[in-house]
């Protein structure tokens, strides 16, 4: 790994980096994927490791059907846990059997018509298009405000400024997850 880093590269293609890494290797593994400017190719069991890392996720959905999904793991489950959601509730509806028997092409058949393409309105495109940057300020102070707190100089002073720094450090993550759940779902509007 070591050799990979060393060398200039816009592409990398790892298959289980994680395995016999101990923790703080896996820590150094982490900041310097994230840090990476090119492409990443990577292949994990490690779910942690991957919602650390990665911004898209490919999925294998069956029958030779793969799914391109925006953020890691957790973001992929919450997309799908979503779809299933929908898809239960429009199957519970009332009357939805006889619009489905309305709606089936006439060629008999059986085969559905794809699901018609959402598009996303004007105010959701541009939130789109400004949350990667709003992503990478929060990510950025998050990484500031770490670096100070694992600074032993910042438990010399005070107790307030501490618990400031903690408080600050907690609303980012819950802005940045945030950020990223809609990321996640204006992605998946577009890719229906």
């Amino acid at each position: 790994l070591a050799r990979l880093f060393a060398r200039p590269a816009n592409l990398l293609v790892l298959d289980e980096p994680t395995n016999d890494l101990d923790i703080d290797t896996l820590d150094l593994l982490e900041e310097l994927l994230t840090e990476y400017p090119g492409t990443i190719l990577l292949v994990s069991h490690d779910r942690a490791f991957l919602d650390a890392v990665v911004t898209q996720s490919i999925a294998f959905e069956g029958k030779g059907h793969w799914v391109e999904y925006a953020g890691g793991y957790s973001d992929m489950l919450a997309v799908r846990e979503r779809q299933r959601a929908v898809q239960a509730d429009s199957s519970q509806s009332p009357g939805s059997g006889e619009r489905s028997k309305a709606a089936k092409p006439a060629g008999g058949n059986g085969a559905s018509a794809p699901a018609p393409r959402t598009k996303l309105s004007y105010k959701e495109q541009r939130e789109l298009a400004e949350l990667p940057g709003r992503i990478e300020a929060l990510e950025t102070e998050q990484k500031t405000l770490s670096a100070q707190l694992a600074d032993p100089a910042t438990y010399g002073a005070e107790t307030s400024r501490i618990n400031q720094l903690h408080s600050r450090f907690a609303d980012i993550e819950e802005a940045l997850m945030h950020a990223l759940e809609r990321w996640s779902e204006l992605e998946s509007k577009t890719s229906a």
